[in-house]
């Protein structure tokens, strides 16, 4: 029997405590819905080498969430993008998927892809790609994910305030 990650993640202890000591564990326990095991695995494959991803386009390219180019001269073409970290798609997909149930912001976001006309695996990806963003530079500037400092969750908010009044 071969077990998943996040299963393997619930029935070690130890990979539950290492992971609350990491230095970055509060960043990636503080997204919504993130728990132990969601924040475990975005932590076990983002890393902790910051160097790695010197900006948001590089991580959410790594992890296959940002669309793929190709442009042979008058022809474009934008396509998923398949030569990706797939662990690391998964874990960031499963994030953002949860997420939605937690932030309006990104049940919002995710709502309106779908009425684009995206199905849901390709909004849970525009999803991940705006959390890569979010994760990235709370990452980078080593703080916690803070919903009052999210501004684009904050203007959403106070766009539904008035309505409900």
């Amino acid at each position: 029997m071969v077990l998943s990650v996040a299963e393997w993640l619930l029935m070690h202890p130890r990979c539950r405590r290492a992971t609350a000591l990491h230095a970055d564990a509060r960043i990636f326990t503080s997204l919504p819905r993130s728990g132990t095991v969601r924040a475990a695995r975005l932590l076990a494959e983002v890393g902790d080498c910051r160097a790695r991803f010197p900006d948001p386009a590089s991580l959410m390219s790594l992890a296959g969430v940002a669309p793929s180019t190709r442009q042979s001269g008058k022809i474009k073409a934008v396509s998923f993008r398949w030569s990706a970290g797939k662990q690391l798609r998964d874990a960031v997909c499963d994030f953002a998927a949860g997420s939605r149930h937690a932030s309006p912001w990104a049940a919002q976001l995710c709502n309106d892809a779908i009425a684009r006309g995206k199905d849901h695996p390709h909004a849970t990806r525009i999803l991940a790609r705006a959390w890569l963003y979010v994760i990235w530079h709370c990452w980078q500037d080593h703080v916690a994910y803070d919903p009052a400092q999210h501004r684009a969750l904050q203007r959403l908010l106070h766009q539904v305030q008035p309505m409900a009044a």
